[in-house]
């Protein structure tokens, strides 16, 4: 599973899920966070893991919840977010990846000023969601068809917010559906939103600042805010895992 183009992203061929996020190369993660506030992680999960998941979708008991987004004003499409337990491949996600984030999420509010900080362990974290009421699993399995799409937005669920998350695509672009790309939106104080648009394959990750993240200016660091999003389907059916790191209220 190396990157197209043998990228710094690269996650090299290893078995086992905590053995391919221990491959990442998080430094060179920890450098795209900082510079645009999202860095691509290839082929975290494998074909046929995504395949499993994705069908996962018809299953009812595995998820507590549904929410169609046109009810809303959120979009097209719909998404489930899981039940405890979580599926194994969710739950090793969330805790294989968290102790690499941790480090980055507590350097950035060093730089913007905020006295938060996250335990190194996930489950310290959690611990720390569910003292103060936020107890409902937060990681999803989002589904859109033709012309669905989903507006920019950001997963804010309660006091305790990790500011990192991760999504990884679980369809192939161009052989599963076309269009849907994953958009982020940058507003930085006094000018206009910057769009980006990540390109993904089936099986890859991007990780992205969930609210705001610290940007270096000429007098000093400020925050910027980001919202991220998925553009229209233009045919077909795309599946994306959601790896929120905070539990909601």
């Amino acid at each position: 599973m190396s990157a197209r183009g043998g990228g710094a992203l690269a996650v090299r061929p290893v078995d086992g899920i905590a053995e391919r996020v221990r491959a990442v190369e998080w430094d060179a993660v920890a450098r795209e966070l900082d510079a645009r506030g999202c860095a691509v992680v290839d082929g975290l999960l494998t074909a046929g893991e995504c395949e499993a998941l994705a069908l996962l979708y018809d299953v009812e008991d595995a998820f507590r919840s549904r929410v169609v987004m046109a009810r809303h004003g959120f979009g097209r499409g719909e998404y489930q977010y899981f039940e405890y337990p979580l599926p194994e491949v969710v739950s090793e996600l969330r805790t294989a990846l968290y102790p690499h984030l941790a480090p980055l999420a507590n350097r950035w509010n060093t730089a913007m000023g905020i006295d938060v900080r996250y335990p190194d362990v996930h489950a310290d974290f959690l611990a720390r969601c569910h003292e103060a009421g936020q107890v409902r699993p937060t990681p999803l399995l989002l589904r859109y068809g033709v012309d669905d799409y989903n507006c920019l937005h950001q997963d804010l669920y309660g006091e305790h917010v990790f500011p990192l998350q991760v999504a990884v695509l679980l369809s192939e672009p161009g052989r599963d559906f076309t269009g849907g790309e994953f958009v982020l939106s940058e507003q930085r104080p006094r000018m206009q939103s910057r769009p980006e648009v990540v390109p993904l394959r089936q099986g890859d990750a991007v990780v992205f600042a969930v609210h705001h993240r610290p940007v270096q200016g000429t007098r000093g660091t400020y925050r910027v805010n980001l919202r991220h999003g998925v553009s229209r389907v233009r045919s077909g059916q795309r599946h994306t895992a959601g790896i929120i790191f905070h539990d909601a209220a």
